[in-house]
């Protein structure tokens, strides 16, 4: 890879604040769930769970319920009953369609967490453990996302990839993750970062720069398979 990150984005003064995307109460819970002996150790924790949907409201291609429920439990939770389950996977549902719905307007996310590392590598905070759902988001569709446009899709994906840690191993990533003040500045600037790619995906090529404005075009509902990767 020999794409960089994206310069800081710039802020403009009439930016609406972001907005939370479920109430504390409907996080709890689903973090009291997720946190529970009823669902997979390996599942996704609230935190990325919340990255992963956020990726699904992003992504070029509407993913399946069927197929992202066994990736994000990573099988069937032990539900109490069919109430708990509709319960669930309604809330998960409500993360992902409130998420669109704000970014439509272009409007920001809130993040469940300060967007700040404080000198920490990301991985160890919430910040990496978001991305890293996030990620996980692409993976379960990898090949829409890079479709039309891999060049552009990599170097909007690569602030996101390289705060969560999942790509060390490769020496460009490893070289740029050494750059603590780049990965600060990104921090700061990820509810605009998820705005921009889906500005990227959703909105024609032919909107007015700038187009915030613009009505999104809608996305495809038969995703090709991606390839995932750990």
């Amino acid at each position: 890879m020999s794409q960089r990150p994206t310069p800081p984005h710039q802020n403009t003064p009439e930016a609406a604040p972001p907005e939370p995307l479920l109430s504390d109460d409907a996080l709890e819970q689903l973090d009291d769930f997720l946190d529970s002996d009823r669902v997979d150790e390996d599942a996704l924790d609230l935190i990325s769970t919340h990255g992963f949907m956020v990726a699904l409201a992003v992504a070029p291609s509407e993913v399946p319920a069927e197929q992202w429920l066994v990736e994000l439990f990573q099988g069937e939770p032990a539900y109490a009953d069919d109430a708990e389950r509709t319960e669930i996977t309604g809330l998960l549902t409500a993360l992902r369609d409130n998420a669109i719905a704000l970014l439509e307007q272009g409007g920001l996310v809130e993040l469940p967490f300060e967007l700040i590392l404080d000198g920490l590598p990301p991985e160890e905070t919430p910040i990496g453990d978001w991305c890293a759902g996030f990620m996980e988001g692409v993976f379960s569709d990898e090949s829409a996302w890079f479709a039309d446009d891999e060049e552009a899709a990599a170097t909007l994906l690569l602030p996101f990839m390289l705060l969560s840690g999942l790509f060390d191993d490769e020496p460009d990533i490893a070289e740029l993750s050494g750059d603590t003040q780049r990965l600060e500045a990104l921090t700061t600037q990820l509810p605009e970062l998820v705005l921009d790619l889906y500005l990227h995906y959703r909105v024609p090529p032919e909107a007015p720069s700038g187009g915030r404005g613009a009505k999104p075009k809608p996305r495809p509902k038969t995703p090709a398979k991606g390839k995932k990767r750990r």
